[in-house]
């Protein structure tokens, strides 16, 4: 998985837009800026946008290649960032401890174990949000040439299919996507927003 992401970031000086994701943008706009995990930062455009408002920030990320644009990004920004790089199911995140977990688009394999699903989970604090997105249809579609195969990644679904009743969705619905222009990922136009907070 990292030799993957770390060749998909080499063949580009920039992969992404550089700008943070609307529905991120959308959604943490009511909250109190408190700890927050960014799952998959990739060039960390995320990851700084949420720091420069107030945010403490765990940046959490499998390409090498990609944390050292992300770190550039932040010292030209004069923030501080967290920068973790390990998968989610590998890294030594304090459990139960940040009141946002950000998951944008990311490429999270399954498990037998819900692995994924429960790491994101896990990390929430009590009182604290839990925020994935994803690109709407691409759970159902077949597998293509470059070799996805939707089974074999964790969808918004799977992780609402775990919510007990110490949870309450906030926001689980396929809304118009607001992409930020340029970078990969730009003709997806719809998006999976799935928002619910721990109670306890």
């Amino acid at each position: 998985m990292r030799a993957e992401w770390d060749d998909r970031y080499a063949d580009r000086h920039r992969l992404w837009s550089g700008r943070p994701n609307g529905a991120l943008v959308a959604e943490v706009a009511g909250l109190t800026p408190g700890r927050v995990l960014d799952v998959g930062c990739g060039e960390g455009a995320d990851a700084v946008w949420l720091a420069r408002g107030g945010w403490d920030v765990t940046a959490l990320e499998v390409s090498g290649v990609a944390l050292e644009r992300a770190a550039g990004h932040a010292r030209d920004a004069g923030v501080a960032v967290r920068w973790v790089h390990a998968e989610l199911t590998e890294a030594a995140l304090p459990p139960a401890s940040f009141d946002l977990v950000s998951a944008q688009y990311p490429a999270l394999l399954r498990t037998p174990g819900a692995a994924a699903e429960r790491a994101l989970l896990a990390a929430v604090a009590p009182g604290g949000v839990l925020l994935l997105v994803h690109h709407a249809g691409m759970d159902t579609r077949q597998t293509h040439d470059g070799g996805f195969d939707p089974a074999d990644y964790v969808w918004p679904s799977m992780v609402a299919a775990l919510l007990d009743d110490d949870w309450r969705v906030e926001v689980d619905e396929q809304r118009p996507r607001v992409a930020p222009e340029g970078g990969a990922g730009t003709h997806h136009t719809d998006d999976l927003v799935l928002r619910a907070r721990r109670l306890r």
